[in-house]
């Protein structure tokens, strides 16, 4: 087969044709808006100062039963919060949130985390005395290369795989999916879609979790997906992080980065996405620690900023729902003022939920605390309360807070779903360069090495060598994640003894974080050195191959999942033609404007 570019009408009619349309099944109820105003009011009218600060807060609970966590659990939660259980932490602080992660040991199996949200709502709600109020549970479940659901949860392409494949109908429905899986075991947020535009290759912390560089399909993009989650699925779709993170070379995890973006510049790039997202009805958006003098030229964070938060978001853009911060523990928050300062200046500039502070005690404490001198009104926390109090209501938690677990094992993972997550990934996979023509392969009898970067929890490594098997190819699988010098030498001299070598790579680019002695790079050059044919395949970031010289066959699969793979298998072997396109432009590694791989190039044979 000869290979040729992509083209874009081909792309969509394929993205469009190969996806049954979803028909809309929200868990959320229909939300009357003087029903909830009533519900609203009289159910804050019965709280207390102390109930309404605590509806404020999102935190992290250990442990995977509400009432009875491993001995381990216990003393993480002793630790952190000073009791030992997630539903006595519930209780403690009369949280108006939980979030769910794996290292905080939430996330095991369908019928475990609907057990667990069952639990932590029966905490919250008490006795059922009036002011005890529902949790909302949220997880960042963004798909891709950041998803807490394990399998058999549905695991689509992140957003970077989305935008090469283009079609906003495959967003909602990866959306849509996702939402009836987290509504299923009692998550209500996921906390995606991300909304931020990635035009900085050397982005550390967005990358492939953005749907690409042009602000356009940004914004058609994230605009599928609230309308997958809020109406497919009944969730609440969080828009990702305001006022825009995608042109930083700084990690907001650990430091405080600074946008230098024009006004006019913000309003091309950074803005289109949030506008799009507020026009689709989007429930909740989330803050970014991030500076950006054009906003505000105090340096404060966009987190802590009242002319970003109050004046930008709710007066510019006119956003009326739940901001939420992101997580308070992060360094590009903390960087300025103390613990103790933060949640009330998050508050003060126009934030609704405060997600994740260092020392919860000490937060909620530093709120109240600002109520009494009179720095924080009492009104102002009633304006909060009341946001999070309606979007309670509009999921249906006055109703019905509680899941059906035997519902959950049963739609999550359901055969129809999974059939779902390889029609939408197909269409995501990019092949970069076959400048020798080496693809699709036509032989099956030939002996294969698969090696390079692997993860435990997806093993895509196996995943690939098992495909090349099951199609009369001899293969074997030798992972090597930043591998060794001696490592490279001994893969490399195993490679010469096949006829083919396939090498997964992962921000082979990043020799500042990810791979700081560029062992990536050096393990692909050394198999190049072999003489024998090699496959390079970025299972992230596809800005790889500049850093790559002389690989002459190159593919993006934006993520490591099984799908993704499985893709890439076939792709090899011309049983599916590879319709990704770059949603992104890939620049040389000297940088300076330029271009290796344009926006929207792609081949396929």
């Amino acid at each position: 087969m000869r290979t040729r570019l992509v083209a874009a009408t081909a792309l969509a009619a394929t993205s469009m044709a190969s996806l049954a349309p979803l028909p809309a099944r929200g868990s959320a109820a229909p939300a009357s808006p003087a029903a909830e105003h009533g519900w609203v009011t009289s159910t804050l009218r019965h709280m207390s100062l102390e109930q309404k600060v605590g509806q404020l807060f999102a935190a992290y609970v250990y442990g995977g039963d509400a009432a009875e966590p491993t001995a381990a659990d216990r003393a993480a939660n002793r630790a952190a919060f000073g009791v030992e259980t997630p539903a006595e932490v519930v209780d403690r602080f009369h949280l108006g949130a939980v979030c769910y992660f794996s290292w905080s040991h939430n996330l095991d199996d369908p019928r475990q985390i609907a057990t667990l949200s069952n639990g932590l709502q029966r905490a919250a709600l008490g006795d059922g005395a009036k002011g005890r109020v529902p949790l909302l549970i949220s997880t960042d479940q963004e798909q891709g290369v950041v998803l807490r659901m394990p399998a058999p949860a549905a695991q689509f392409p992140g957003a970077m795989a989305l935008g090469a494949g283009r079609s906003p109908h495959a967003a909602r429905v990866a959306a849509t999916i996702t939402g009836r899986e987290l509504r299923a075991v009692g998550i209500h947020q996921p906390y995606a879609p991300i909304a931020d535009v990635n035009v900085d290759a050397g982005n550390p912390v967005i990358g492939v979790r953005s749907f690409g560089a042009d602000p356009a399909l940004v914004a058609r993009l994230t605009a599928a997906q609230v309308t997958g989650f809020q109406e497919g699925a009944g969730a609440s779709a969080v828009a990702k992080h305001f006022p825009g993170h995608g042109d930083t070379a700084t990690d907001s995890h650990t430091g405080l980065p600074v946008i230098d973006h024009s006004r006019a510049e913000w309003n091309r790039i950074d803005a289109p996405p949030f506008r799009q997202a507020i026009r689709a009805g989007v429930e909740s958006i989330m803050t970014a620690h991030i500076v950006v003098p054009a906003l505000d030229t105090s340096g404060d964070p966009a987190t802590l900023s009242p002319r970003i938060l109050t004046g930008v978001l709710r007066g510019e853009l006119g956003f009326r729902g739940v901001i939420v911060t992101d997580a308070l523990n992060m360094a590009g928050v903390r960087a300025k003022y103390g613990d103790e300062r933060v949640p009330v200046l998050a508050l003060k500039a126009g934030a609704d939920q405060l997600l994740m502070p260092p020392d919860l005690a000490l937060a909620r404490d530093a709120v109240l605390r600002a109520v009494a001198t009179g720095e924080l009104p009492e009104r102002r926390i009633d304006e909060s309360v009341r946001r999070i109090l309606g979007l309670k209501y509009r999921q249906g938690l006055a109703r019905s807070p509680l899941v059906d677990v035997d519902e959950a094992v049963r739609t999550v993972g359901a055969a129809g779903h999974l059939a779902a997550v390889a029609r939408v990934t197909d269409p995501t996979l990019t092949a970069v360069r076959n400048d020798a023509g080496l693809l699709p392969l036509h032989r099956a009898d030939r002996s294969v090495l698969v090696t390079g970067w692997d993860s435990a929890a997806f093993a895509p490594v196996a995943t690939i060598a098992e495909g090349f098997t099951a199609r009369g190819s001899r293969a074997t699988a030798r992972p090597a994640t930043l591998p060794s010098d001696a490592v490279i030498a001994a893969t490399a001299t195993e490679a010469a003894g096949h006829d083919l070598t396939v090498v997964l790579v992962n921000k082979a680019w990043d020799t500042l974080v990810t791979d700081p002695r560029g062992t990536q790079r050096r393990l692909v050059a050394a198999l190049l050195a072999t003489g024998k044919p090699v496959i390079v395949v970025a299972v992230r970031d596809p800005y790889d191959i500049a850093y790559l010289p002389g690989v002459t066959t190159y593919l993006a699969t934006y993520s490591y999942t099984r799908a993704a793979m499985d893709a890439l298998v076939r792709a090899l072997h011309g049983e599916l033609s590879p319709t990704g396109r770059l949603p992104v432009t890939i620049p040389t590694a000297e940088g300076a404007g330029s271009v290796l791989y344009p926006y929207g190039h792609g081949l396929t044979w």
